[in-house]
């Protein structure tokens, strides 16, 4: 990432200048971008409709000078520093909540029903929108050094197939050479954060297995195709069969979310459903485990004589962390949080579809402490998640000095 020095007109601060002057910014907004962060809170969006975030996002960025490309739809895209830059560091955030209703009692809790931020985006989008005024107050210091960084205000990170695939299709990452982003953790304290090297997240895809069959009277199941029965041995059976056909060392899980079929006692229905997430740790059996899926739910539903149709959707490939953007988010951290903020993180099986970008272009995530210091655990996508609001500051600071630590570690290209 370290590119060749060359004479400046506009001599190029160090690191530490640098750094001081982001903490700097950030401090004198803080009450803007928690603020903020409350009102984006409050009127949650789910993906591919958050047209309010989205605005709110141009509005402050523009009054700070900056040029804000609008995507088709909703989220948008900031450049800024060197119009023909040597080194271009993208910075992503999604934008989108999720379809829950929200159970925090909070004075700032949605006052959207069955909409809430329960996976903390709203941290994320409004910490990159404090990084960013944070490197619009160093542009010229960045330009100089020939430094461009790209913010990525991406939408729909909560659907599959998520908002990335499309922002690919859109260029979004053409030209930049690291990509960089932080997600909410509520099992790390706020003001540390969580890397590790490699696989950070698992591959994700969404199955969704469809009966049909002939039905009938409940006294009368052998003169039907007792649709349900079969349904339930897809339910208990499609994921041990995989679990004998895998690698165990892939650790890979099928986990139904969603069963309809039928709707009084009496009726063995015609039809019924179950759709579940299938997730896995290694990324070449994701590449190859579709045609096993289907035959294995063939195989089970075959006694029964019922019809089944597969859907499986490739979801998320796992993130996984290059080792140099892991060294500058630390580095990073180390610079606006002091020393020993970064603690090692184990890889989870929940899905991210920044894994799509990471397809393009080396990059990492980092996991964002956000419990209140001795305070309890909430756990992600429950109505019930708090968040420490200070964890937005962290994120602002945190992926602002990320660029000036990608450059090296005196700061300068």
């Amino acid at each position: 990432m370290t590119a060749t020095p060359s004479s400046h007109v506009h001599p190029v601060p160090s690191l530490e200048a640098l750094t001081t002057r982001i903490g700097a910014v950030v401090d004198d907004r803080a009450e803007d971008l928690l603020r903020w962060r409350r009102d984006v809170h409050q009127h949650p969006e789910v993906s591919w409709q958050e047209h309010r975030t989205t605005a709110l996002v141009t509005e402050h960025l523009t009054e700070a000078g900056l040029t804000v490309r609008a995507l088709p739809g909703t989220g948008a895209l900031v450049d800024l520093g060197a119009e023909q830059p040597r080194v271009r560091i993208a910075l992503r955030a999604d934008l989108d909540a999720l379809p829950i209703e929200e159970e925090t009692g909070l004075s700032y809790a949605s006052v959207r029903p069955g909409v809430t931020h329960a996976c903390g985006h709203d941290v994320h989008t409004v910490g990159l929108l404090g990084a960013g005024l944070a490197l619009a107050a160093i542009e010229e210091d960045l330009a100089a050094a020939g430094v461009a960084v790209r913010l990525i205000f991406q939408p729909a990170e909560e659907s599959m197939p998520g908002g990335a695939e499309k922002l690919l299709e859109l260029g979004a990452v053409e030209g930049v050479d690291r990509l960089l982003a932080v997600h909410a953790d509520p099992s790390v304290d706020v003001g540390y954060v969580g890397l590790r090297v490699g696989a950070i997240t698992a591959a994700s895809d969404s199955v969704h297995v469809s009966l049909t069959g002939r039905g009938g009277h409940t006294s009368r199941p052998h003169l039907t195709q007792d649709l349900t029965f079969a349904l339930g041995k897809v339910i208990t059976e499609v994921p041990s069969v995989l679990s004998r056909r895998l690698d165990p060392r892939s650790g890979t899980a099928l986990v139904w979310g969603a069963v309809r079929a039928g709707t009084v006692a009496n009726v063995i229905p015609s039809r019924g459903e179950v759709i579940g997430t299938l997730r896995m740790l290694d990324s070449e059996t994701w590449d190859t485990l579709g045609p096993l899926v289907e035959e294995v739910v063939q195989d089970v539903v075959r006694p029964y004589g019922v019809r089944a149709e597969v859907q499986h959707v490739q979801g998320v490939p796992p993130v996984t962390n290059d080792p140099a953007s892991v060294t500058a988010l630390t580095a990073a951290s180390h610079a606006v949080l002091g020393p020993g903020t970064v603690v090692a993180t184990p890889q989870s099986l929940g899905g991210e579809d920044l894994g799509w970008f990471l397809t393009r272009v080396p990059g990492a995530m980092a996991r964002l402490g956000t419990r209140p210091p001795g305070g309890p655990r909430h756990e992600l996508h429950q109505g019930d998640l708090i968040v420490a609001e200070e964890s937005v500051l962290v994120a602002a600071r945190l992926l602002a000095a990320a660029v000036v630590t990608s450059l090296g570690p005196d700061g300068l290209v």
